[in-house]
């Protein structure tokens, strides 16, 4: 074997995308540009994974010189991509970190529809965990501290307008002191505040 393929990396994941229960891709964000530069081999690769794994009772699986780990919930599959020689222990802590993030912050409601109403939350856990193929974080507490989220009482991405709508208006960002409001209410209660500096 080539030493050079041996050599210990920090950049240990390749890929990792979330598909629902037909194989199309609701997320995917790939760290080696080398590996399938073009959307058309990424979805043929997500397409080939898919079709190894969905009926599949395990959780791991070595598929075009890559180890895939893999979890479902309800109707989505997630995926987490290293190469053939990357430590299976070191993706599954990744995998389990984005399930059980994604599960605090969505109300343990992991399935497609809820997945898709918070697109934009499921994007920053991910970026939490990962950059550029490094690991950042396993620890699920820590990537919702960091997407700024406090399990069990702040407001999950989208549910805010229902909480509204009914009248519950706890966690509202003018309650909450400026370090535990998350970016989007930072910014509404900035807008609010500009819109009534104009209107006197």
């Amino acid at each position: 074997m080539d030493s050079a393929a041996l050599e210990p990396s920090l950049y240990t994941v390749k890929a990792i995308f979330i598909l629902d229960n037909d194989g199309n891709r609701l997320l995917a964000k790939y760290y080696d540009t080398g590996l399938y530069p073009s959307m058309k081999e990424q979805r043929s690769f997500e397409k080939n994974v898919f079709n190894k794994t969905h009926k599949a009772d395990n959780e791991i699986a070595f598929l075009e010189g890559m180890t895939i780990v893999y979890k479902s919930s309800i109707d989505i599959f997630f995926y987490v991509v290293g190469s053939a020689q990357e430590n299976e222990l070191m993706l599954m802590a990744v995998l389990n970190c984005l399930f059980d993030s994604l599960s605090q912050i969505l109300r343990k409601n992991v399935e497609r529809r809820c997945l898709l109403d918070n697109m934009d939350g499921v994007f920053l856990v991910v970026d939490e965990i990962i950059d550029g193929g490094v690991i950042l974080e396993s620890d699920p507490q820590q990537v919702v501290e960091k997407v700024n989220y406090r399990a069990g009482s702040e407001q999950a991405f989208g549910f805010v307008l229902l909480d509204y709508i009914t009248g519950n208006m706890e966690g509202q960002a003018d309650e909450n002191p400026l370090s535990e409001q998350s970016v989007a209410q930072v910014l509404q209660s900035a807008k609010e505040q500009i819109k009534w500096s104009i209107l006197k």
